[in-house]
């Protein structure tokens, strides 16, 4: 498979299975926050914005855990960085069992606090490896392909968790909620043991990048695809939450659906596309330029926000199913673009990278609050709308800059 070889003909096959089999973990636990947050508006009475410091709590953990995430990868190496965020993640997921006898609303924030903590060192040690596990030039590809496992993961959680958690008994539903948290939990723990046995080869990041490459030895902060990455990532992870998390509340006081089939809408048909989308982004970087490909894809994205913004119901729904499918390749297209070229700075730069999805404490809060002053759901995507553009804007910057240097 000449996807993960390196122009010399050597062959990541077997860390590259490894490394792609942990994005599902992660898809799963993020995907599950968004029925935790209708489940908690109805299970314990908060409102909207009170719900959305779920994913502002996992996110913020993404804020505080990056740069020691990257400290830990580059002194102890890629796998160091795995393992802790393993442990960390499986610690989290157990303390549910616990939780689900508390049954406090804090509790649970410290448990997803903690989980938010070790998805921050998987994802850090994740996303980088995978785009030097192979030829440079097909970085975006293999991220892409990586991350369409994740968006498996962003399949099951919404289904899992909407048959156990709106089966119509709340008491039981709040109880019942430790069961998938438990399961992956040992799970995850049992995939740390496994790590912990085997060697992954550490890659010199300046050599995968290209030797030549003058860039590589300027300070970090000069890159300026680098920071407009940055910015544009923070963006991405804001409106992919701020989606996630309401997209229930819209199903139901918008389109009249109820919160169990509003959830396995969420993860049979936007995840189901937002899956296919990654692969299909995988295949289409073989054939287009990536920052070309993101560009068409963040103008979709804005219109399809702005179409739910003047419409509810059935077409409402089918303008967040079109968003779905043009955020796909956004997160990995846009992190691989970000850190291309800039060589001895990857695992830096990945740290600031992964500190960026802080983004996704922020819209949720954002577009909660709208709801609740304005009393509908609708008028809220205009913030994911807004980030969008940004994104279009990064996209065909990288396009004319590319231009101009060839």
């Amino acid at each position: 498979m000449s996807l993960i070889k390196t122009k010399d003909g050597k062959s990541f096959l077997l860390p590259f299975i490894l490394i792609t089999s942990l994005f599902f973990l992660w898809g799963f636990a993020h995907s599950i926050l968004d029925v935790l947050n209708k489940h908690f508006q109805d299970s314990l009475s908060i409102s909207k914005t009170g719900s959305a410091l779920i994913q502002a709590v996992v996110y913020g953990g993404y804020f505080l855990m990056a740069i020691p995430a990257g400290k830990i990868i580059s002194r102890y190496g890629y796998r160091a960085g795995v393992i802790t965020g393993l442990l960390l993640y499986g610690i989290g997921a157990l303390l549910f069992i616990p939780g689900a006898q508390i049954l406090t609303f804090e509790f649970f924030l410290l448990c997803l606090f903690i989980i938010g903590c070790g998805l921050t060192c998987l994802e850090t040690a994740a996303n980088p490896y995978v785009t030097v596990l192979g030829d440079p030039e097909s970085a975006e590809q293999r991220i892409n392909l990586s991350q369409s496992l994740n968006g498996l993961g962003w399949i099951v959680g919404p289904l899992i968790g909407g048959m156990l958690l709106f089966d119509g008994d709340e008491t039981n539903s709040s109880a019942t909620l430790s069961i998938p948290y438990a399961i992956i939990g040992v799970i995850v723990l049992i995939i740390a043991f496994v790590f912990s046995r085997i060697k992954l080869p550490e890659i010199s990041e300046e050599a995968a990048d290209g030797e030549s490459t003058p860039e590589v030895s300027i300070s970090l902060w000069k890159h300026k695809h680098f920071i407009f990455g940055l910015i544009s990532l923070f963006l991405y992870v804001a409106a992919q939450t701020g989606l996630n998390s309401f997209f229930i509340n819209f199903a139901t006081e918008n389109a009249g659906i109820t919160p169990a089939t509003a959830s396995l809408l969420l993860g049979f048909v936007c995840m189901g596309l937002f899956m296919l989308g990654r692969m299909g982004g995988s295949w289409a970087m073989s054939k287009l330029r990536p920052e070309f490909l993101l560009g068409i894809c963040a103008i979709g994205a804005t219109l399809s926000m702005v179409l739910l913004l003047f419409a509810s119901g059935t077409i409402g729904i089918g303008a967040l199913f079109l968003c779905y499918l043009c955020e796909s390749i956004m997160f990995p297209t846009i992190f691989a673009l970000a850190i291309r070229g800039v060589g001895i700075h990857t695992k830096q730069a990945s740290s600031y990278l992964i500190m960026s999805i802080v983004g996704g404490a922020v819209a949720p809060v954002l577009m909660g609050y709208i709801a609740d002053t304005t009393g509908n759901m609708r008028p809220a995507f205009i913030i994911p709308m807004l980030c969008y553009i940004v994104i279009a804007t990064f996209a065909f910057w990288l396009k004319k800059r590319h231009r101009a240097t060839n």
